[in-house]
């Protein structure tokens, strides 16, 4: 097979997010939002109405924009100096092939799938991209366990609210940035996760931070995610693509460009 470079997959990843903007520019001529699809028990579905009906969430705002301002984000004094300097180095686990939790995951041009296992208990959100990853919600009622072996997922527990899915996760790890922006995080980061189906194009994504080491109270973020119709998971070459390491941290002391705006 023939190897890629980053700049393939950048150059990539820049085509299919403009793609996504274009498509959810407001347009004059398209219809208003229809009901959200619901399931023979009358609840909502986070994907189609049915499984022919194929498509992913993409975020509506820029996927550069802090989920939440950074002027009311009550940092502790270590936690705003780590941000501040992510916002020189730009050394980004996910755009390295990690995987990322919390509103990270949902915060790249390609999207998510989320696909429900009612007789397994369980709901998985696919992500599209990145390290060919995955995270499993737990749905049967359980709770988290006493100890944990911390990841870039934690351990997640959901129930629904009426059109809500709710998520309490525990259990990450410090090897992700919790958005974009490089919002920082310890071992202690508790989330609490509202995804609302508001018709059958948004979802409201919500997000409680609870994390005592790195900030001095909770604080909420959030943002929308699109339908985005007829849209798949595809093949994407993460690992294998990033021969050209000098793209993303340099090579004998030379210059990394870091002037685009897309990444995956």
């Amino acid at each position: 097979m023939r190897k890629l470079t980053l700049v393939h997959a950048l150059a990539g990843a820049a085509l299919l997010y403009a793609g996504t903007a274009l498509a959810q520019r407001p347009n004059a001529n398209q219809p208003p939002p229809g009901p959200a699809p619901v399931n023979a028990d009358g609840r909502v579905v986070l994907q189609g109405a049915t499984p022919a009906d194929k498509g992913v969430w993409t975020p509506v705002f820029g996927i550069l924009d802090p989920i939440a301002p950074v002027n009311v984000v009550p940092f502790k004094p270590w936690a705003r100096a780590l941000y501040d300097a992510r916002q020189v180095t730009e050394l980004e686990p996910h755009s390295r092939c990690k995987p990322s939790g919390a509103a990270r995951e949902f915060l790249t041009p390609y999207g998510v799938e989320f696909v429900e296992m009612k007789s397994l208990g369980r709901i998985y959100i696919f992500d599209i991209g990145g390290p060919h990853t995955y995270r499993t919600i737990y749905m049967d009622g359980r709770s988290h366990p006493a100890n944990l072996e911390p990841n870039n997922y934690g351990h997640s527990i959901g129930w629904w609210e009426g059109n809500t899915l709710v998520v309490d996760t525990v259990g990450y790890n410090e090897d992700f940035w919790l958005d974009r922006r490089g919002l920082p995080h310890t071992e202690q980061l508790h989330t609490i996760e509202h995804f609302t189906r508001m018709n059958d194009r948004t979802i409201d994504y919500r997000i409680t931070v609870d994390d005592p080491k790195a900030y001095d109270a909770k604080w909420e973020g959030g943002f929308n995610l699109r339908w985005s119709p007829g849209v798949e998971l595809f093949e994407y070459v993460c690992q294998e693509a990033n021969y050209a390491h000098e793209l993303m941290v340099g090579q004998e002391g030379s210059k990394v460009d870091r002037s685009s705006n897309i990444a995956p």
